[in-house]
């Protein structure tokens, strides 16, 4: 494809761990960032992957993102837990979350974790995987910046606020549900600007609540929600688990996830793991329930998608925007770090 590069899953983190080193951010948090950024642009969420990085690392740079910070974890209860992100990355501090939900959950049948003083959280998909892969059902939500308008309106108030689930399957990989409360993800609307391409009508609205295909005025107005109505109501379902559960910053106080100013986003996420209380009847209900989705003409079970494009992505390589790769190469070189702290 033109304009585009293949690489390892394994080259691909390096790059990027070595990027975000050159900038400062300490090796643990980069290496979180590397394998999540990398891993959403294996199974093809190309707005939350290598396109991430530049703005990460002006962030990191800038100090909107604390590089080095060390995610605090505090018990509230034997399955439940809050963890500080302390304004750094949001992949550290998921990380962690994620392994004491998968020990707590294990041991008590559930457990719910919040994470607030968050930033951008890619792929919800990526961390969703982890817990089904150790047997469990995972639930996550996150809040993010404003972008959609309560229904009747053209302010946005909202973030795009994503929705992912994925519960283990017996012989193959977990079924995983990832979606955005926009009709697409914001992140393809500033891959679009930064590629220089137009989006498809349907996708936004500009600030004067008409349809847009220009990403600059999608990016001052609105994002369309699914559902039109039912979808701003789950956004705000979203808005009280991220945001009010965890005591993060609501969406409409949440700042920019693609500039180095102003203050550190404070976005919050929650999630969930529980554990089947009959693993093997769980899995045989999963597997009847699925066979009778692909038993019916045209349908076809969702996330099937990402799983392919994951499977070639592990055979194959990736394969990412050389605009990113040369950016992030540019980034990685050792005399780049001796001239950002010169």
């Amino acid at each position: 494809m033109a304009g585009t590069e293949v690489i390892s899953i394994a080259e691909g983190e390096r790059l990027i761990a070595r990027a975000l080193s050159a900038v400062g951010v300490a090796e643990g948090p980069a290496l979180s960032v590397a394998r999540a950024l990398v891993a959403a642009e294996a199974e093809g969420q190309v707005g939350h992957g290598f396109s991430r990085l530049a703005d990460y690392a002006a962030q990191a740079k800038s100090g909107k993102v604390n590089a080095n910070a060390e995610p605090r974890l505090t018990k509230i209860g034997a399955a439940a837990v809050m963890v500080d992100a302390e304004n750094g990355f949001a992949y550290p501090a998921l990380d962690a979350a994620i392994a004491w939900g998968i020990d707590a959950a294990s041991r008590n049948g559930c457990a719910y974790m919040g994470i607030t003083r968050s930033h951008h959280c890619g792929a919800l998909s990526i961390q969703v995987d982890r817990i089904a892969a150790a047997g469990l059902v995972g639930i996550m939500v996150a809040n993010t910046p404003s972008a959609i308008a309560p229904w009747g309106s053209k302010k946005p108030l909202f973030g795009t606020n994503p929705i992912a689930f994925a519960a283990p399957r017996k012989d193959a990989g977990p079924l995983v549900i990832d979606l955005s409360l926009s009709r697409v993800a914001r992140g393809k609307i500033m891959h679009a600007k930064k590629t220089g391409t137009e989006i498809p009508l349907g996708w936004a609205l500009n600030a004067d609540g008409q349809p847009t295909t220009d990403p600059e005025e999608a990016l001052t107005g609105s994002m369309v929600p699914i559902g039109e109505a039912k979808g701003t109501a789950l956004a705000l379902l979203v808005e009280v688990l991220a945001s009010a559960l965890t005591g993060s910053n609501p969406s409409n106080q949440v700042s920019s996830y693609f500039t180095p100013d102003g203050p550190a986003p404070g976005s919050g996420q929650f999630l969930m793991a529980l554990k089947p209380d009959d693993a093997e009847g769980f899995a045989t209900r999963i597997a009847a329930l699925l066979g009778d989705i692909e038993a019916s003409d045209g349908a076809r079970i969702p996330g099937a998608r990402r799983a392919d494009a994951l499977a070639r992505a592990k055979r194959h390589g990736i394969t990412v925007p050389r605009i990113y790769l040369e950016t992030a190469r540019e980034m990685a070189k050792p005399q780049s770090k001796g001239r950002d702290h010169a």
